[in-house]
């Protein structure tokens, strides 16, 4: 699905994938579920691309559910994934991640898990190589993604500043759709490790400039980063 000049996603609100498509070829963002191979290789055939088009693979951070293809591109394509040096083993299934569940709702859940496992959610293969990248790196990739330590919802969490197509790429940084609640809107991302170092970082998010925050889970925001930073900080207030 197109959203803007350049830029593209796949998946839908529960998970999503975003494609940077210029001439130098094509850098994704996060890599979703195993089963969004599929849309991966339609939205590029309908892009007249293939796999091999794909430069990079630029993670987010290391949770399963933005792991997906990644290793597909890197094995059979050459493909360098990348992600933070504190999310690489996380991202090689090397540590065992102990996730709070917190707040939910029957129904928001199981149609999260149902999505889930129809993508293939529950045969996640792990890295077994990454490009390790560091706050501040950027990348010789299409678009020129800078990286933006985001640690919160994992040590390694980042954002991912990609000025050509105006948009922050923040994983699970924040959500505009609560997956175990459905609740919409800018808020904290469920699953976090640390919700008040993720609380802290928006500060680091909010210095950027630009007219889309796109997020792992919910609808792409552009209203701008200042906005929705807001939005999440007003979200996370104690009632």
């Amino acid at each position: 699905m197109k959203l803007d000049h350049h830029l593209h996603r796949i998946g839908n609100d529960i998970v999503a994938v975003y494609l940077v498509v210029t001439g130098d070829g094509v850098t994704v963002v996060d890599a979703g579920l195993a089963g969004h191979w599929r849309e991966l290789t339609a939205e590029l055939a309908a892009l007249g691309r293939t796999p091999s088009d794909v430069r990079g693979v630029v993670l987010t951070h290391g949770d399963t559910d933005h792991l997906g293809f990644a290793e597909r591109l890197r094995r059979e394509h050459g493909i360098p994934v990348f992600v933070h040096s504190a999310d690489a083993a996380r991202a090689r299934g090397e540590v065992k991640v102990k996730n709070s569940w917190g707040r939910a709702r029957i129904g928001a859940t199981a149609g999260f898990l149902w999505y889930a496992s129809r993508k293939g959610g529950l045969r996640t293969t792990y890295l077994t190589e990454v490009s390790e990248v560091a706050d501040g790196d950027v990348l010789d990739l299409p678009g020129a993604p800078r990286i933006l330590g985001l640690p919160g919802h994992s040590p390694g969490s980042i954002a991912v500043h990609v000025p050509e197509v105006d948009a922050v790429f923040v994983g699970d940084g924040l959500t505009t759709r609560h997956v175990l609640t459905g609740q919409r809107g800018p808020q904290p991302a469920p699953f976090t490790d640390d919700r008040e170092q993720a609380l802290a970082s928006l500060d680091r998010l909010g210095e950027v400039r630009a007219k889309w925050v796109l997020p792992g889970h919910g609808a792409p925001w552009n209203g701008g980063v200042q906005e929705v930073v807001r939005q999440v900080r007003a979200a996370a207030r104690p009632e």
